[in-house]
């Protein structure tokens, strides 16, 4: 009896740790600390996304016995790494783009964000990272499926429009914390603010000409 109350109450311990756990990360995440991360815009990259997800599927089928290891790899995509960027850690089924249930609420403080006054006039690019674990190839598949994801969620879910939502995943290639390859924190989620709508003229257009007067008929003199 004595053994399996212990296990029992192990059990427990470990099922209000995870709780507290999760709970903890998503109370860490605001929408004022989301909106002043991505507020920090100066300038648009030169950034085309069709090329860099094909270079990053080619770079990481390379075989070659002269390929550094992952914490010796340049970064594959170094103009992402000047722009503004929030990093919110993801739950995820294991090994694949499914989102817990308790990671939603993060992923909604992200919307309330993006559709908060200072950040609307934004595009933003989800970037999927994957740690250095398994096949290099099958990693880079994997961060993809889950930027789709969150994007998805973002604008099916959370209605953010889909025309401010893009999203790569760069695998192994661009390690958020080189040092250490195989730690979780690579397996962030990055929010990046790409881009700015352009703005409209704030002058109204001018008033149309007013038409001239019509010309009045000649007055009858009266004999």
């Amino acid at each position: 009896m004595r053994r399996t109350a212990t296990s029992l109450l192990s059990g427990l311990i470990a099922v209000l740790t995870v709780a507290a756990s999760a709970t903890a990360r998503s109370q860490e995440i605001t929408r004022e600390d989301i909106v002043r991360q991505l507020n920090r815009f100066e300038a648009a990259p030169t950034l085309d996304l069709p090329a860099l997800k094909q270079q990053t599927q080619e770079r990481s089928k390379i075989r070659s016995r002269n390929e550094p290891p992952p914490q010796k790899r340049t970064p594959i995509a170094p103009e992402l790494m000047n722009l503004p960027a929030f990093n919110v850690d993801i739950q995820f089924d294991v090994d694949t783009p499914i989102v817990r249930p308790e990671s939603y609420q993060a992923v909604g403080r992200i919307a309330d964000a993006m559709v908060y006054t200072d950040l609307l006039p934004y595009t933003f690019l989800i970037v999927g990272h994957v740690e250095a674990n398994g096949k290099r190839e099958s990693n880079v598949i994997l961060s993809q499926r889950r930027a789709d994801a969150i994007r998805d969620i973002l604008a099916n879910t959370f209605k953010v429009s889909v025309k401010r939502l893009q999203s790569v995943g760069l695998g192994e290639e661009q390690l958020l914390d080189p040092s250490k390859p195989t730690a979780p924190v690579n397996q962030q989620i990055q929010i990046i603010t790409i881009a700015k709508a352009a703005e409209e003229a704030a002058t109204p257009p001018p008033a149309p000409a007013p038409a001239a007067p019509g010309k009045k008929p000649p007055r009858k003199h009266r004999n």
